[in-house]
């Protein structure tokens, strides 16, 4: 058995499908089921992303079985969905799904990422012509300008007594934002997403009510482009998808352009503290959004942790302060809460700011060494 609780195939299979699959998928669930090799998991629910969401999905081996593909059992809201019956014929995209089932290999480590990545393109065959079945004239309009961009995702959400609604992901832009920033650590390709929310209408309306709007993107772009500091152009009145969308690729561009723009910035700035308080502790080397430097005014020595905002400098940096000499009763050294409070302008030159951060620390080291020694501190 594999160190990881799978048998040895399982584990490959599932290894490779994590580190292949072109998104962040997630396992959840693990667990055993058979009777007669009871110590060994073998089935376990997969988080596959679609549509901005989670899609989950159990897989179910037969460890006592290996040479036959997992069962798969989909969510209660896609009991409709089946994929090897979704046409009247045996087409070409019918025969590969078949042909991986039919010729399942549970020595080779890809056969799992080759089955769920020609499930997924099934299910978002079946979520769009579930949307093109729906009755809503705006709907089929919109569809109609704007579905032939590559890479839309759609999906019906379930009314669950409220109103039916249409959901989409529009990818936002075609920059490769990874080989924007050097050294970049992501693993997967970092995109924005617009998503269009429509409520599903049979009535037709002269003045429709604007689609619910929200940007989204990966979770790790958060380190260089905050999407929730970016404000949405305006919606305006009978305006539709297709042409509102350039206009937001284009405002979004230039917003990527300029968070690439402002690591330069920070950089710059934690360099000009190096004459004041010595080479950094640490630094974060790609996108400089963290560095540790030592404090020393008088005979006291302490760590200030330098915490850089993506709107740096409109935004100040946080300061957290870390005693060498006290431990916490965890046996944490002690930290100081987040300081902003401080003297401040973004238009001043890096080494001004640098030098104003020093001043205030030389000057409140007394107040830090005090809060540390007082015993109500929280």
């Amino acid at each position: 058995m594999s160190s990881d609780g799978f048998p040895p195939f399982i584990s490959a299979q599932l290894h490779y499908l994590i580190n292949h699959f072109p998104e962040k998928i997630k396992v959840e669930q693990v667990l055993s089921g058979g009777k007669t090799y009871a110590g060994d998991l073998d089935r376990f629910t997969l988080l596959i992303p679609y549509c901005l969401h989670y899609v989950k999905w159990d897989i179910i081996y037969n460890v006592e079985f290996p040479l036959i593909p997992p069962d798969i059992i989909f969510g209660p809201e896609d009991e409709d969905f089946h994929p090897l019956h979704m046409t009247g014929s045996v087409g070409e995209e019918d025969l590969k799904l078949r042909n991986i089932l039919s010729d399942w290999n549970h020595k080779d480590p890809t056969k799992l990422l080759a089955l769920i990545l020609e499930l997924r393109d099934k299910y978002m065959a079946y979520q769009k012509k579930r949307v093109g079945e729906v009755d809503d004239a705006r709907l089929k309009f919109e569809i109609s300008t704007f579905c032939s961009r590559e890479g839309i995702e759609m999906q019906i959400t379930p009314g669950a007594g409220k109103p039916e609604e249409v959901t989409f992901a529009v990818p936002l832009t075609d920059m490769s934002i990874n080989k924007m920033v050097h050294g970049c650590p992501w693993r997967h390709p970092q995109k924005i997403y617009l998503q269009v929310i429509y409520p599903v209408g049979k009535k037709y309306a002269s003045n429709p009510s604007p689609p619910r709007l929200k940007l989204m993107s990966t979770t790790e772009l958060r380190a260089l482009f905050s999407i929730e500091d970016v404000k949405l152009p305006s919606w305006l009145d009978v305006m539709f998808m297709a042409e509102y969308l350039p206009r937001l690729e284009e405002y979004i561009q230039k917003q990527v352009v300029e968070a690439v723009s402002l690591i330069d910035i920070r950089r710059h700035f934690i360099e000009s503290l190096a004459p004041l308080f010595g080479r950094p502790l640490e630094a974060d080397p790609v996108f400089c959004r963290k560095a540790t430097f030592l404090a020393s005014p008088g005979s006291f020595v302490f760590l200030v942790h330098f915490v850089i905002s993506t709107q740096f400098p409109k935004q100040q940096p946080a300061l957290v302060l870390q005693s060498f000499q006290h431990i916490s009763p965890q046996g944490m050294l002690i930290k100081s809460p987040l300081l902003t409070e401080y003297p401040w302008n973004p238009r001043w030159e890096a080494s001004l700011m640098a030098e104003r951060i020093f001043d205030f620390l030389a000057n409140g080291a007394l107040n830090f060494k005090r809060w540390l020694a007082d015993p109500r501190r929280t």
